[in-house]
């Protein structure tokens, strides 16, 4: 893990919305932020690219890999990199499952999982997934002391 994750409340109400959007089903999607933050710095998010997922399933997801690769070239053109991926649980915890881990592709990206168990009040957390250790990734969602103007 080598920053913390900044998700400003416009992008995760645009997450909230995508996955309530897909509900019964699993959604999935990528976070991005500017490739020129510094690396062990927060890590601000700054675009929401939801994906479809093709398994089309309430229990499990996958990016489909064209449209991935498509969302890969447009954060090249934007500066951008991935440093999130995010997916929702429609009725369990916020918190990785045993395919979540065995699926994760690198400890240097976010893992940011959404339950839905409650819709009324959806709950968002960040892991790190590093081999078949889940660690929590320091989240937050307002503005940093950091990142306030004086």
């Amino acid at each position: 893990m080598a920053f913390p994750l900044f998700i400003p409340a416009a992008i995760h109400r645009e997450i909230i919305a995508h996955c309530q959007q897909e509900y019964p089903k699993e959604a999935c999607g990528i976070l991005a932020g500017l490739k020129t933050a510094p690396e062990k710095q927060v890590g601000e998010i700054i675009q929401v690219y939801p994906m479809r997922n093709v398994e089309n399933s309430p229990i499990g997801y996958s990016l489909d890999p064209r449209e991935q690769l498509h969302v890969e070239k447009l954060m090249r053109q934007q500066g951008q990199w991935m440093r999130a991926i995010y997916h929702s649980h429609t009725a369990t915890e916020a918190y990785p499952s045993s395919v979540d881990v065995s699926l994760a592709i690198s400890p240097d990206i976010a893992y940011v999982l959404v339950s839905l168990k409650d819709r009324s009040k959806p709950v968002l957390k960040a892991y790190c997934i590093d081999g078949t250790t889940v660690t929590n990734w320091e989240l937050w969602s307002e503005t940093p002391p950091s990142m306030r103007q004086a």
